[in-house]
């Protein structure tokens, strides 16, 4: 990571709450901004089955751990809860962590703690890369916070904090700390979360992973990741758990050899308590004995980058692990061998023809990709496609982060703007309009085949039954999709009587994917 110099701050800047006398009674209070509408953010489909958020903040957990213990601690997930004039006056330091995606929520919570002269600690993707464009804070982590987060606490006891927290080296996540499950209310949300690496060994121009993590991916030991599915599971959790990995399969071998074989012995244990979803490359498609442990293991979904099915803009964007393969045929063994396959797809490469669109919308349709992401090309800070924009004085503002159609180029682009825009919102309209979408579901269904047993494993909980009704009254009674839903489940309950669960809960989100096209 670059060395950091410090910025000359103002007296108030500098504020500083004196310290209670009990030094070791220190107040902590964690704040994760609320995330602007996104392709991933599902509030209204969260709403019916009576969850809050996707996902809980791990990485604000993972701090609390690393903090003192005679710290008083407490998260307000704005997502969540509602952050209150009392919490910012209980704390002596207001930690708060975010993505880009998050970075309008944080301006105004940054804006609300300083009335009350409270210093701020920032982290996460937002500060690491963008710490330039937010306002000025007293303490900012920039990078992962294992190997700084010891000289913060010293600093606090001797009063003499810094502004900039940075290692020159990428951390030993063998030693980081089981999160703090004890911060959350685990029933707000609709999946927990585990990380086992950190780090990408690819380099696609476009992406900020190897800025904020580098390419050589650092992971867990297989205990770690026992004693970690544990703490979650004395929680009372039952369901879903996303390994946030970037890319979990970036050490192949060890994943095959000492963490998936373990995992495999701890659900058969625990009778298969969690079901997993994750990120990976398109080269797993390339191993089908990783694929058979992780199915083994619990996995039900992937999210892959597919990004484009054209090779030029695959080679411009450094995308090379997609190259020179038949990306659909990559897809369906995926599917084949019992994963669901969520993608990724960019339009507004320079080598970008107006035939892209058409193209994409093929590609999507013909793969069975149900939730594909669809977004504009944007130069993330600090990233390789960012420099060499900014060198040749295409950029023309800070991105925003969004994958919707509010989505804004932050760039200039090669092809005429309104062609691009033109032609993205062809794509979302046309893979999420009903007769498109429900046919691109039977596409999906057809080449599907889980275990036997993935089914038997499923609790039945209330937002399940939610879900169901909340399906039929929606769907099945209402607008102009109601009879591609109904002829989808009566295709399912006679072809694949199996897969009905399935059938339901796409049909559900695509409520909300519809949603982002407005």
């Amino acid at each position: 990571m670059k060395e950091i110099k410090n910025i000359n701050l103002t007296n108030k800047d500098k504020n500083i709450l004196n310290l209670k006398d009990e030094i070791n009674n220190i107040n902590i209070l964690f704040i994760y901004p609320k995330y602007s509408k996104t392709f991933w953010s599902f509030d209204n489909i969260l709403a019916l089955l009576g969850k809050k958020a996707s996902f809980p903040p791990l990485g604000l957990l993972t701090v609390s751990a690393m903090l003192p213990k005679t710290w008083n601690k407490k998260l307000v997930d704005v997502n969540v809860d509602n952050l209150t004039d009392n919490d910012i006056k209980w704390a002596d330091f207001v930690f708060i962590s975010a993505m880009i995606v998050q970075k309008d929520s944080t301006i105004q919570i940054i804006d609300r703690v300083k009335k009350y002269n409270k210093p701020i600690v920032g982290g996460g993707p937002l500060f690491t890369t963008g710490w330039e464009t937010m306002p000025k804070i007293e303490h900012i982590f920039v990078g992962e916070s294992e190997n700084t987060i010891n000289d913060f606490v010293k600093d606090v006891y001797e009063n003499n904090l810094k502004q900039f927290y940075n290692s020159s080296e990428y951390p030993d996540i063998t030693k980081t700390p089981i999160p703090d499950w004890s911060l959350i209310n685990i029933s707000r949300y609709h999946s927990m979360c585990i990380q086992y690496s950190r780090g990408c060994p690819f380099n696609c121009e476009f992406c900020d992973v190897v800025v904020l993590n580098g390419r050589k991916p650092r992971t867990k030991t297989a205990s770690q990741i026992i004693d970690e599915l544990d703490a979650i599971y004395k929680t009372g959790w039952r369901g879903g758990l996303f390994f946030v990995d970037d890319n979990l399969i970036g050490n192949k071998h060890k994943l095959k050899k000492e963490i998936l074989p373990k995992i495999i012995e701890w659900q058969q244990k625990k009778r298969y308590p969690f079901s997993f979803n994750t990120q990976v490359s398109i080269n797993l498609s390339d191993d089908e004995e990783l694929i058979n442990l992780l199915v083994s293991a619990g996995f039900t979904t992937v999210f892959v980058g597919i990004e484009t099915p054209d090779e030029a803009s695959l080679e411009e964007c450094a995308k090379y692990q997609n190259k020179k393969r038949n990306l659909i045929d990559s897809v369906k063994k995926l599917q084949n061998l019992g994963l669901e396959v969520q993608g990724g797809f960019i339009v507004g490469f320079d080598s970008d023809t107006p035939s892209i669109f058409q193209r994409q919308i093929e590609f999507i349709q013909k793969s069975g990709i149900v939730t594909a992401m669809v977004g504009l090309l944007s130069a993330l800070p600090k990233t390789r496609l960012y420099k060499r924009l900014f060198e040749s004085k295409r950029i023309i503002t800070d991105t925003s982060g969004n994958n919707t159609l509010s989505s804004t180029l932050n760039f200039i682009p090669k092809m005429d703007i309104k062609t691009l825009f033109n032609g993205y919102k062809k794509i979302l309209h046309t893979i999420y309009n009903p007769k498109d979408y429900y046919e691109r579901i039977k596409t999906f269904l057809k080449e599907f085949k889980p275990p036997k047993n993935r089914l038997k494993r499923v609790r039945i909980k209330k937002f399940h039954i939610k879900a169901l009704f909340s399906s039929v009254w929606l769907l099945g009674f209402k607008g102009e999709q109601r009879r591609y839903f109904w002829k989808l489940l009566i295709w399912v309950a006679i072809k694949y009587p199996g897969l009905l669960p399935y059938a339901i809960g796409y049909s559900l989100v695509g409520i909300h994917f519809r949603s982002i096209m407005e």
